[in-house]
């Protein structure tokens, strides 16, 4: 399924790079809060920090990794993961964490946008999207079971991000250097195509991001004061729901579009919405592990259909990144959100309103996946846009000598 010639695994490595610090939220918001001086809301503010500041970046860049250079630009971005997640780890003020955790995810949101434009251009890129998928769970599950062995502090998930971007610099060498030339037909057809659906897709994601991330910053807390859960246990389960994800994006990667986006992407939501009301109601541990396991399986897969979506509005990759950068923005309220929901109202609660507000949202993100056409016909529109812009004159067409004749084979 995945043939190791044609996957571009220097893109894999830098989605798992760029999407390790969300899938590690809520153990780098738990370590935040029990590691330093500050309650649960203000552990969720900051990862709200972390998430905004890597969604900024995304908006910063959409249009702009042509023209930097994707090599330079990855690079960048993982020196900036490296020493802001590296010096986050090593200190032990508070404003220096904060302030470490802003540059680590302005440099989690720049590798993000380099793979997210990168792999819209590929002839597959929702394959691409689900060898990452399978990457970032795995690097996560491995993280999750490792963190609670290696003692208190905040140190040890920030540390983890710090040298996955250390580890993963040697392979920018193959990506493109340079700026990529832009040719005058191109210029002249530079807007953003399909903006309405673009725009409804990015409205959609940041929601759909907010809601997973409410119950994502604070699962850990669900787990260790609502359902009476060690931290070990909370991690184990984790890791398992991460593991299960694997299988999730596995099976997406089997089936590719053989189901359509709408399906996938619109039942998915509906499920996920169950499986979040189930999470955060849980009080004991066969119920937080069933609901956890089950959104996590669920979650990827959806995800993954949305990326391709994304990037097929677009085979430049402004739009996978645009969007990626809305959900981004989703993400980035979310432990905030979910801490403010939890405690004026408690988890059940919290769980129920974000139920709701899923199934309110599933109806235009189906709805968009249901506009989008083939793959092919959308390369076929976007080239014929391009060719009309280009202008012919009549002098050269008058002055051009007449084509010869095509000789056909004598029959």
């Amino acid at each position: 399924m995945f043939a190791p010639r044609s996957t571009p695994w220097p893109l894999v490595a830098l989605f798992t790079a760029g999407y390790l610090a969300p899938y590690l939220l809520p153990t780098v918001v738990g370590r935040l809060d029990s590691g330093l001086p500050l309650s649960p809301t203000q552990a969720g503010a900051v990862g709200s920090a972390l998430l905004l500041s890597s969604a900024s970046a995304g908006f910063l860049l959409a249009s702009r990794v042509d023209r930097i250079g994707a090599r330079a630009l990855a690079r960048f971005g993982l020196a900036l993961a490296l020493f802001g997640y590296g010096g986050a780890a090593l200190a032990h003020a508070v404003p220096a964490v904060v302030l470490g955790v802003l540059l680590g995810g302005f440099g989690s949101g720049t590798a993000t946008a380099v793979a997210a434009t990168r792999i819209a251009a590929q002839p597959d890129p929702h394959r691409v999207t689900t060898v990452g998928l399978l990457g970032v769970s795995a690097l996560a599950g491995a993280v999750y079971l490792t963190v609670p062995h290696l003692g208190a502090g905040h140190g040890q998930p920030l540390a983890a991000i710090a040298l996955t971007a250390l580890a993963v610099w040697p392979l920018t060498s193959r990506l493109p250097s340079g700026a990529a030339p832009q040719p005058q037909a191109s210029r002249a057809a530079s807007r953003v195509p399909h903006r309405r659906p673009g725009l409804v897709l990015a409205a959609c994601m940041l929601c759909w991001s907010l809601a997973q991330n409410s119950l994502w910053g604070v699962s850990g807390r669900i787990g260790l004061t609502q359902a009476q859960l060690t931290e070990a246990t909370v991690g184990a389960v984790f890791a398992v729901a991460l593991g299960a994800g694997l299988l999730g994006v596995t099976g997406a990667g089997a089936l590719g579009p053989r189901l359509g986006r709408a399906l996938p992407i619109g039942g998915g939501t509906v499920l996920i919405a169950a499986c979040i009301a189930v999470s955060a109601s849980a009080t004991d541990l066969a119920t937080f592990a069933t609901g956890e396991i089950a959104w996590n399986t669920l979650y990827p897969i959806v995800l993954s259909y949305v990326i391709g979506l994304a990037a097929s509005l677009d085979s430049r990759g402004r739009w996978a990144v645009l969007v990626g950068s809305a959900s981004s923005l989703g993400t980035a309220a979310g432990p905030l959100a979910g801490s403010v929901l939890s405690a004026q109202a408690g988890f059940p609660a919290m769980g129920a309103v974000l139920a709701v507000g899923l199934l309110v949202i599933a109806v235009p993100l189906t709805a968009v996946a249901l506009g989008r056409r083939s793959p092919a016909t959308v390369e076929i529109v976007e080239i014929t846009e391009v060719v009309e812009v280009v202008e012919i004159p009549l002098d050269s067409v008058e002055a051009a000598p007449a084509a010869p004749e095509r000789l056909t084979p004598a029959t």
